[in-house]
């Protein structure tokens, strides 16, 4: 069920953030997003803190992306790693164009 709840989420055109939000790394993931215009519906944040599945959304994370943790964040069905590797695709100028990519920017 987790399985199929992850797949539904991570469709090609949007970006999202499967999260919790007392954590660092995802509050950092969320700032940086915060600083593009994304288009209505193009950006999803996942709290999977309050789902009685969040262990096993974790390891389908796992099995999907190689990592456990949150923030996982996908750029269409891309995962790009979590809150420092969003930060650094930020600075370097390449996170905008990644989202320009998949549409969900205006």
């Amino acid at each position: 069920m987790a399985q199929q709840f992850v797949k539904a989420q991570i469709k090609g055109d949007k970006v999202v953030v499967f999260m919790k939000p007392t954590c660092s790394f995802c509050i950092m993931a969320k700032d940086v997003l915060s600083n593009y215009k994304f288009k209505p519906g193009h950006i999803q944040y996942i709290d999977i803190n309050s789902r009685s599945d969040m262990d096993s959304i974790q390891d389908y994370l796992l099995e999907l992306t190689g990592q456990r943790t949150v923030p996982r964040v996908f750029i269409g069905e891309e995962c790009v790693g979590g809150g420092s590797d969003v930060a650094a695709l930020h600075r370097s100028g390449k996170l905008e164009g990644m989202l320009q990519a998949v549409g969900a920017v205006q």
